[in-house]
């Protein structure tokens, strides 16, 4: 019997898009919590084509199931012409409610069609966190196979993650024709991933690729708009000093990464790991801080002299420093840009993420075990409690 983890996504009691990545639980989340609603899987292509050629038939189906109020519309990107009828379903029956999930924003952009007009909320749905998953995952499982449901949920994890980049490739690249040259593609791929974690140089990689800057710029663009990957901006509000200007890359879960990053006697398994454990703290951020409605702002932060705090987060509920290390020990050196960063800003909060047992307090920087952070993290509480 199939195993269902609750979720902590809390989805709102209007219209609203959800997005995510495939394989992030959108379909299996709402199969569960509308079992009334009247399901739309534009996957299947007779339906694709159904409403490809004739988007009113939505109307007609809407019309014709009085008794339901709910309806979902699965992967809306594979038909964005359905987004004018369902606009004009909701200006005539404000009762109704529509789901319209998506794996991907590009051809929604490139359509021309807005997003309702605001008449639907967006959301995300995002890779399991690990206080969702209890003690039935740990740390060093999902720095392995990540925490994407599908892989997570799999009977062998780490075959499924082979496929899924692949997959993404075929149904989301390929077949939408994002890009004629799927195998300049896959050969950009490998080469971003030694950017994950770290400032994005597009020169850089279309070197290492010998792809042109251009095309990678757009091969970027492309992984931001099927959710596989995200840029942080540098933090830099009343700065007292010279700052990069670069913003760095993460793919959105770090078994993705771990995936794509090519492994062999010159790649330095601390600097992989480094990485890894950065984004995955990152993908936990990023989810945490979308189902509490956004409190923050995330950013990084790096000086024109080398100085880099991994995360800023700047918003209502205050201004938090966070640093990550893959290390058990914590030598005095790594707390330095956390100093450096509260000079500037002194009503920080400082915190250290390390791999070690022990809470410590250091020159006013909370040290803190990585995994019990993670675990700890949940909407229900705030990052203050969670760094408790």
């Amino acid at each position: 019997m199939e195993v269902t983890i609750p979720r902590f996504f809390d989805p709102p009691g209007k219209s609203y898009f959800l997005f995510g990545p495939r394989g992030t639980g959108k379909s299996t989340f709402l199969k569960s919590r509308y079992p009334k609603s009247i399901y739309i899987d534009l996957l299947k292509p007779d339906l694709q084509r159904r409403f490809q050629s004739r988007p009113e038939n939505l109307i007609e189906l809407v019309r014709g199931n009085k008794s339901s109020i709910t309806f979902i519309i699965d992967e809306i990107q594979k038909v964005p012409e359905l987004l004018s009828v369902v606009h004009s379903l909701i200006e005539e029956d404000k009762s109704l409610q529509f789901i319209l999930t998506g794996s991907s924003t590009r051809r929604i952009k490139k359509s021309g069609v807005n997003l309702l007009a605001g008449r639907a909320l967006l959301r995300h749905m995002h890779p399991f966190l690990l206080s969702e998953m209890g003690d039935s995952y740990n740390m060093e499982l999902a720095l392995t196979s990540g925490l994407i449901p599908l892989i997570c949920m799999a009977e062998d994890p780490l075959d499924t993650l082979n496929t899924y980049i692949s997959l993404y490739i075929r149904e989301e690249v390929q077949f939408e024709g994002f890009t004629r040259n799927i195998g300049n593609f896959a050969r950009f791929l490998e080469a971003i991933s030694f950017s994950h974690g770290s400032l994005l140089n597009i020169s850089n990689v279309s070197r290492e690729c010998a792809i042109e800057r251009k095309v990678v710029e757009n091969y970027v663009s492309i992984l931001e708009d099927i959710l596989l990957a995200s840029r942080l901006s540098v933090f830099t509000k009343k700065a007292k000093r010279a700052l990069v200007s670069h913003p760095k890359f993460y793919f959105f879960d770090v078994g993705v990464y771990k995936s794509l990053r090519p492994k062999g006697p010159l790649d330095s398994p601390h600097e992989i790991d480094g990485a890894a454990l950065e984004g995955l703290v990152l993908q936990h951020l990023i989810a945490w801080n979308e189902y509490r409605d956004k409190p923050f702002d995330i950013f990084f932060w790096r000086s024109k002299g080398g100085a880099e705090v991994d995360f800023i987060l700047y918003g209502d509920e205050g201004l938090y420093a966070i640093e990550v290390k893959n290390s058990s020990r914590i030598r005095p050196g790594e707390l330095r840009p956390l100093i450096e960063f509260r000079k500037d800003y002194p009503i920080c909060k400082t915190t250290f993420l390390y791999r070690g047992t022990e809470r410590l307090l250091i020159n006013q920087v909370k040290c803190i075990p990585c995994e019990g952070f993670l675990h700890r993290l949940g909407p229900e509480i705030s990052l203050e409690e969670a760094m408790q």
